[in-house]
């Protein structure tokens, strides 16, 4: 699309007519986007096309539509974070993952939907109800970048932010069957935030590619004083690493489940086959997996204790218009001491040196991206998994949200398809600030494995 648009095949209103036109038959029936600007994205694309005509030097992005996760703010666009309290909130200002768009070309055509706060991995909320799974009609589609990851699967335009606190973006990539991409804390700076030192929340790209995906964090990631840990990068080497991968001599670990999870059998096969793919193509390939012990009790306080930061002070006006379960996870965090939230940190910190340790004879390590298929969205949550109670509506996130904790950079690419039509992900697991490691990866296995050739009949 960039090329074409460069070569004048095609014009910036010419695809925003497209894409629009497409929102306008397909978004009604699924609700991926809660906010659509039509008017404002001609606008831009009109703009965008003179530039184009005059022969104005453009940008990486130059007419590419791209939805904005609706957590994120935008300037004259309502931004609503899910919830009743921000129904009608216009921002002023754009957020700094929004502007660097912009600035390279890039087109906001719309909001796309998420849960209250991005607290869970099924996107409904009270403002604009409920985001369906695009596969399979009643099923959830994952969250909280659900609306993200059903507007990317369903042709609403290339691109799409997300953000990542225990999966968030790489739990709706593979329930979509997307591509999500949680980078290391920092590499995409977060302005605004309430918690600037934060390493635990990231904003990241997410793709119908992976080399979609590597453009755009290309543009978005980097240092910006306005967030204290973010950090320079090279955008050349994230652009390389997805041309010709190759990936021959890679040592990589493979876990079904991590030690801390049960994970669905037909989960488990899939992700399997697509590990000894990597075998395949020249990886030495091995299972084994970190030693995760304590990781339940590290997620529960670091999670409430950010609920409190967050969000404590709604309780008292708005409590009873809030999800119940965002409402849970701030009351499992009021009473916690600072005891306790120093020995979560330790054993975090403890559990960072293990993970390190490990990585040292290994590359890469595969798991799969969620422990369970699309469900039901009536379910919220799974209650059981292969006869294992959950307890709660972050338990079943333990794949995603234990690598979370570790600050490593992970991705989650489709691998298959369940025998009932549902796609499933695979989590590719870097080392410390290997994102072009991940990229590589992710790209060989999806050249090997093309999406296309992984839909079921009628798909």
């Amino acid at each position: 699309m960039v090329s074409a648009v460069k070569r004048k095949k095609i014009s910036p209103v010419e695809i925003m007519d497209a894409v629009l036109a497409r929102i306008e038959k397909i978004n009604p029936k699924l609700n991926a986007y809660c906010t659509v600007v039509p008017e404002k994205a001609r606008q831009a694309a009109k703009k965008a096309e003179k530039a184009v005509t005059k022969n104005e030097k453009l940008g990486p992005l130059h007419g590419v539509p791209v939805s904005v996760k609706d957590l994120t703010p935008t300037a004259g666009i309502r931004t609503t974070w899910g919830s009743k309290i921000f129904e009608d909130f216009v921002p002023q200002e754009d957020a700094l993952v929004v502007q660097r768009l912009k600035a390279a070309g890039a087109i906001v055509v719309g909001k796309t939907n998420t849960p209250e706060f991005g607290a869970g991995a099924n996107t409904y909320n009270q403002v604009f109800g409920t985001t369906w799974n695009p596969w399979k009609p009643g099923y959830t589609c994952g969250g909280s970048s659900g609306g993200a990851a059903v507007a990317l699967a369903c042709g609403l335009g290339p691109l799409a932010t997300g953000s990542d606190l225990g999966g968030s973006l790489r739990i709706p990539a593979s329930f979509c069957g997307v591509v999500g991409f949680r980078t290391s804390a920092g590499m995409v700076p977060i302005y605004p935030s309430y918690l600037g030192w934060d390493t635990l929340a990231v904003e990241g790209p997410m793709a119908r590619t992976v080399g979609d995906t590597a453009l755009m964090l290309s543009v978005i990631a980097g240092q910006d004083d306005r967030s204290p840990i973010s950090f320079p990068i090279e955008p050349r080497e994230l652009l390389e690493a997805v041309q010709a991968p190759e990936i021959k001599g890679l040592r990589v670990a493979w876990s079904p489940d991590l030690g801390i999870s049960p994970v669905d059998e037909e989960v488990r096969k899939i992700v399997a086959s697509a590990a000894r793919r990597f075998s395949e193509l020249g990886c030495r390939v091995e299972q084994a997996a970190p030693d995760f012990t304590g990781v339940q009790q590290i997620i529960h306080v670091t999670r409430a204790a950010r609920m409190v930061a967050l969000h404590g002070e709604k309780l008292e006006k708005w409590r009873h218009q809030m999800n119940p379960n965002l409402v849970w996870n701030i009351e499992q965090g009021v009473p916690l001491t600072a005891k306790e939230i120093g020995e979560a940190e330790k054993d975090r910190t403890a559990l960072y040196h293990r993970v390190r340790e490990f990585f040292v004879p290994y590359d890469l390590l595969l798991t799969p991206t969620v422990a369970v298929p699309p469900f039901p969205q009536e379910m919220i949550y799974p209650k059981e998994i292969n006869g294992q109670p959950m307890k709660n509506y972050q338990e079943w996130l333990y794949l995603t949200y234990a690598i979370t904790l570790t600050g490593l950079p992970a991705i989650s690419i489709p691998c298959g398809f369940t025998p009932e039509g549902l796609p499933v992900g695979l989590q590719i697991v870097g080392r410390r600030l290997a994102e072009t490691t991940v990229l590589k990866a992710a790209a060989a296995y999806e050249a090997a494995e093309p999406w296309k050739d992984k839909r079921p009949p009628g798909g």
